[in-house]
């Protein structure tokens, strides 16, 4: 079984990032946008903070109130918005309870929506009209690319059809002719569709799921599925009883989200490089 590296993946395309960022004519910002201090939100603001520094992407340090209100919150959004070379603005999540959350993803104009949760590009992404794309499903898609095997006779299985993970990978995958079978808790005859899977991407949820006696001998699992146990976070794969059945394995973490972190930044240099072209 062959571990897959997501961090190396993410190194080589924040170089090529780095090298893209060098040609423009401006320096690029990008904000995550940070409501309340929940410890895990503050270590990812951080650690975004830190890679966009590193590829030459200026961070733009913002950080609200727990108490404040979703219109107060929509409102500092628009004055995001128009700061000067913004190329990218995401809201950390989760927000505070009393926030409407749509309402605020919505307040990011759509060309700057680099996590595409707006509904205008969300809606784009599934009619195909999309330049920017839901970081994870791309994740998943680079990961499987990255590996250098052909997609076209392979039996492809996607475990979950949630907003970040199952329902736009399984759009990706169906806009390049694959065949492609959901499993969700109420499919009928899971067991016989995972079994049969040759690639798996999973983004259920549930914690070390998918055991060894389940799969296909050589399967591929990507796996972006992550829970909390006993503190330490895991992926819907149980490493340990997969490593003499897989042929590939995404860890987490490891895997699939130091790749997205790398695909998110690839969306914010789309839109720096579009802002670029139209200063010319």
């Amino acid at each position: 079984m062959k571990i897959i590296d997501g961090r190396k993946i993410r190194d080589e395309v924040l170089e090529g990032i780095k090298k893209e960022i060098s040609h423009l004519s401006f320096q690029p910002v990008f904000c995550d946008i940070l409501v309340g201090n929940d410890p895990a939100s503050v270590q990812y603001v951080h650690m975004k903070a830190k890679i966009a520094e590193s590829v030459g992407i200026k961070f733009h340090d913002v950080k609200f109130p727990e108490t404040i209100s979703t219109e107060e919150l929509i409102t500092e959004v628009k004055k995001i918005n128009e700061i000067e070379n913004m190329c990218g603005i995401i809201v950390q999540l989760p927000l505070p309870a009393h926030i409407n959350k749509e309402e605020v993803l919505n307040a990011v104009e759509s060309y700057l929506d680099v996590d595409c949760l707006g509904k205008i590009n969300s809606e784009k992404f599934y009619k195909g009209e999309w330049a920017l794309g839901f970081p994870t499903a791309l994740a998943c898609m680079y990961i499987l690319d990255s590996l250098k095997i052909s997609l076209q006779d392979k039996n492809i299985v996607v475990l979950g059809n949630g907003d970040l993970v199952g329902k736009p990978v399984t759009a990706l995958l169906h806009a390049r002719n694959l065949d492609v079978s959901v499993v969700t808790r109420s499919t009928e005859f899971k067991d016989e569709t995972i079994k049969d899977a040759d690639v798996i991407i999973s983004g259920m949820g549930e914690g070390k799921y998918l055991k060894g006696p389940m799969l296909k001998e050589g399967v591929i699992l990507i796996d972006a599925g992550t829970s909390e146990t006993n503190s330490s976070i895991v992926g819907d794969v149980d490493l340990e009883t997969v490593e003499n059945v897989a042929s590939f394995v995404s860890p987490v973490p490891g895997g699939v989200g130091p790749v997205t972190i790398a695909m998110l930044f690839k969306n914010v240099l789309i839109v720096a490089k579009n802002k670029n072209d139209n200063k010319r």
